[in-house]
């Protein structure tokens, strides 16, 4: 937001004292920060009102011309090369010695074609007021009313708005009544003690004839309030000095007294005003009567707005229409076919209020915003919508000379009294928070009566509780009933207005060393676990596509194709591995900890997961193969999970499972964990894998972190106690039987483990046969089970009865049929 320091110097009284530096520091220091001080009365300094008495044509150039210009003293011989140059004219001129710094330009005297020039006649880019200029700058015609300002030789910085200040600020996002001079000049109120002089607007009289204009809002929740005016008799040209001034130095481009005016109600009120041109209205309208509605657009439907770019719309975008027609993208922008030109004679003024994320989204939809949408987005004020736009009918009356004809509303805003609330506030509370005040020699605290100045210099009404001291009750101004909604905002304004600069600077008594709690080591360990495995640590988007079961969509996505929050992380896993197997990569082998979402019977659930993927030939390039690859198979990529058990201390148990589509229903396995579920690995589905032309075989895996965190014992994960190998020699023993098929060999291990007691070091499966010879329903399974002791060798006498129980409890356990 550009602020004119003489337009603000006209909002407060008495006049600001500070200096443009000064009130940059104070605005900065209460949270608008000033980017840039752009001091105007430089870009002029040296150029004066002259008259331009006689001017010939050069006669050495057919296209220069020599003037003689009369600035108040010794008439000076200028040579111009403007076009529109002549006698009788007054014009700004730079005399010899002044810097023009847009155009990095001394003027110095010199000769032109042979002709002395003794300075230089500007136009309004020489003094950075255009871009470009096709001539001279041309002062209007002088009459008794306006002779004393053209004085020759005086300063033309105030004849063209020059001998001003801009600050160049910035408003945070919940300051929504920053983006206007009048709510600029409240808070500069608020910060220097002065007081607001808010702008004159006269009520708009009715007329009592009934109105041929008709309003139709579908969308009310969107568009609470609309107010159109039709106004005739409307004489469109330039804007008068003093408003092109003004808008120049917003950084607005001046267009015509009509557009003006809505433009500068926008800059001083915040409120964006739209006037439509009535004729061409009714001519898109069609027919005799004209009815202006408010509805969210259609699939299909387009418009060509003022940028003259054709928009499709859809069904994100409110519009204006006219006989349920668009006109205009509503709070954005409007609509080429109905804009106001100079042969417009009917206007229909638009002054509404329409919500936030409506706008929000559909500027967004559309990859257009505008000075209207930025200040729908952030909110603009519910209560004054009536002032604004009485304001701008009061200027386009003065300056249009156009006649109201009529005005019709459509308002389902709730009392407005709603747009004020009342906060209780604690004295106390404040002083806790914000701590002790510097006095210079001394410290203490904020007094009652330097924060009730500072709340009713915010525009606040103060009602002591009559029950318990120090404690008030504040009514909010409707303009900050946005920003202002529980304690802590009050207590956070106090300290802002009255100087964050102005309270202590306190440090802790006595500092503690940072540490990470178990949880997070132990995160710590499990991540170096996968990552010692060779995975790489992958992260992903929380959002996705939308269309999966169970999903939770969000209500204003930026993006439809990040529209929704993901229920898993294997799926972008399998995305991820697909995207960078396409490339030409080696296989992807990753692990990602995330959150996944999820809705069910009993609302919206979260939680935390871990993920990871894994395939490809892992000797992929090598000579040792001779160039072929050979696909990892099952057991390998079971084994990189179990390493990084092993390394946390788990003993995981493995059990079949085919809930999950994507997996091959005859390798992929639940996991359990201490009596719980701790998650799944499996092989991808060959049509899965096909689909996605992804390598032979592929492995996924997820578990449940909270699961896995819990199964780890601390003591073992943090102090990693070195084991000394035996040096005394194992025995081993084979066995083989006959099992029935749906026993899983993690089942006949834990039994064979537990049986076998201390001095069973490993049992290893060798060999399974299914086939001939072998009974119906069963396979023969073979295991070599390895005994050792740490501090003897042991003998056939010690390990044949603990292996003789290990038969035995198969037997009991299972009903094998033992071959050996």
């Amino acid at each position: 937001m550009r602020i004119s320091l003489n337009w603000l110097r006209e909002l407060v009284e008495p006049a600001l004292t500070l200096s443009p530096e000064e009130l940059a520091e104070t605005l900065t220091l209460a949270g608008f920060e000033v980017e840039d001080i752009e001091d105007r009365n430089s870009w002029a300094s040296g150029v004066v009102v002259g008259r331009v008495q006689t001017c010939t044509p050069h006669p050495n150039a057919d296209k220069l011309s020599v003037t003689t210009v009369d600035i108040g003293s010794e008439p000076l011989q200028i040579v111009c090369g403007a076009a529109n140059v002549r006698a009788d004219i007054y014009v700004a001129v730079a005399t010899v010695g002044t810097y023009l710094p847009k155009i990095d330009l001394k003027i110095r005297p010199a000769k032109l074609r042979g002709v002395r020039s003794e300075g230089m006649i500007c136009s309004l880019a020489e003094v950075g007021l255009a871009k470009e200029s096709a001539g001279i700058h041309i002062f209007a015609e002088v009459n008794e009313e306006n002779s004393s300002l053209f004085k020759v030789g005086s300063d033309v910085c105030p004849l063209l708005g020059l001998d001003d200040v801009i600050l160049d600020l910035t408003a945070t996002a919940n300051r929504a009544d920053a983006l206007s001079m009048v709510g600029v000049a409240r808070e500069v109120a608020a910060l220097t003690g002065v007081s607001v002089k808010l702008p004159r607007a006269t009520k708009v009289e009715k007329p009592s004839a009934e109105s041929s204009l008709k309003l139709k809002v579908s969308a009310t929740t969107a568009n609470p309030t609309y107010i159109g005016t039709v106004i005739s008799q409307v004489k469109v040209a330039p804007s008068p000095a003093w408003l092109q001034q003004r808008l120049q130095g917003a950084g607005v481009r001046p267009i015509n007294n009509v557009v003006d005016v809505t433009n500068y109600v926008l800059l001083e009120w915040g409120q964006p005003l739209h006037a439509f041109d009535g004729d061409r209205l009714q001519s898109v309208a069609g027919g005799d009567s004209l009815t202006m509605g408010v509805r969210f657009a259609e699939t299909g439907e387009s418009l060509q707005t003022l940028d003259g770019q054709h928009r499709m719309l859809s069904t994100q975008n409110l519009l204006i229409t006219a006989n349920d027609k668009p006109v205009a993208v509503a709070g954005v922008m409007g609509g080429s076919e109905t804009e106001v030109h100079e042969g417009t004679k009917n206007l229909v003024l638009e002054a509404a209020l329409f919500d936030s994320a409506a706008i929000r989204r559909s500027a967004r939809s559309l990859g257009l915003r505008s000075e209207a949408s930025a200040r729908y987005e952030r909110g603009v004020n519910s209560v004054e919508l009536e002032i604004a736009c009485d304001r701008a009918l009061n200027l386009l009356q003065e300056i249009t000379h156009g006649v109201i004809e009529a005005q019709v509303v459509v308002d389902t805003r709730p009392n407005l009294e709603t747009f004020s609330r009342s906060i209780e506030l604690r004295l106390d509370r404040v002083n806790q928070l914000l701590g002790p005040v510097d006095l210079g020699e001394t410290t203490g605290e904020l007094a009652a009566e330097q924060m009730q100045q500072i709340l009713i210099a915010l525009g606040c009404v103060i009602t002591p509780n009559p029950k318990e001291e120090r404690i008030w009750t504040v009514k909010v101004p409707p303009y900050r009933h946005r920003d202002l909604e529980r304690e802590i905002d009050l207590i956070e304004e106090i300290g802002r207005v009255y100087g964050y600069n102005r309270f202590c600077d306190t440090l802790p008594e006595k500092t503690e060393p940072g540490y990470l709690s178990l949880e997070q080591q132990l995160r710590r360990q499990i991540r170096e676990a996968f990552r010692a495995t060779g995975l790489t640590e992958l992260i992903h988007y929380s959002l996705v596509k939308p269309g999966e079961d169970r999903q939770i969509v969000l209500a204003n996505p930026l993006f439809a194709e990040y529209s929704a929050l993901r229920i898993d992380l294997v799926s972008g896993l399998i995305a991820a591995f697909e995207h960078n197997h396409s490339q030409g990569n080696q296989p992807l082998n990753g692990f990602e900890i995330g959150r996944i979402f999820w809705q069910d019977e009993e609302g919206l659930a979260e939680a935390e997961e871990l993920a990871g993927i894994l395939g490809g030939d892992p000797s992929s390039g090598k000579w040792t193969r001779g160039g072929k690859s050979r696909p990892l198979d099952w057991f390998e990529a079971k084994g990189l999970l179990e390493r990084v058990f092993q390394r946390l201390g788990l003993k995981v148990e493995y059990q079949p499972s085919h809930q999950d589509p994507r997996l091959h229903p005859g390798r992929t396995a639940s996991l359990w964990l201490q009596g719980n579920r701790l998650g799944t690995f499996g092989q991808l589905h060959p049509q899965l894998r096909k689909e996605k032309d992804l390598p032979d075989a592929v492995y996924a895996f997820e578990l449940y972190l909270d699961v896995l965190v819990d199964g780890v014992d601390a003591e073992v994960v943090s102090k990693h106690q070195f084991q000394n190998y035996s040096t005394y020699p194992a025995t081993d023993r084979d066995i083989a039987f006959f099992a029935a098929r749906e026993i899983s060999v993690a089942e006949l291990l834990k039994v064979m483990s537990f049986a076998g007691g201390e001095i069973l070091e490993s049992v290893q499966l060798f060999d399974e046969y299914r086939g001939e010879n072998v009974p119906k329903g069963q396979r023969s399974l073979a295991f070599r089970l390895i005994y050792r002791a740490g501090d003897r060798t042991l003998t056939d006498s010690e390990v044949e009865p603990v292996h003789q129980k290990v038969r035995e409890s198969l037997i009991e356990k299972f009903s094998v049929n033992l071959r050996s």
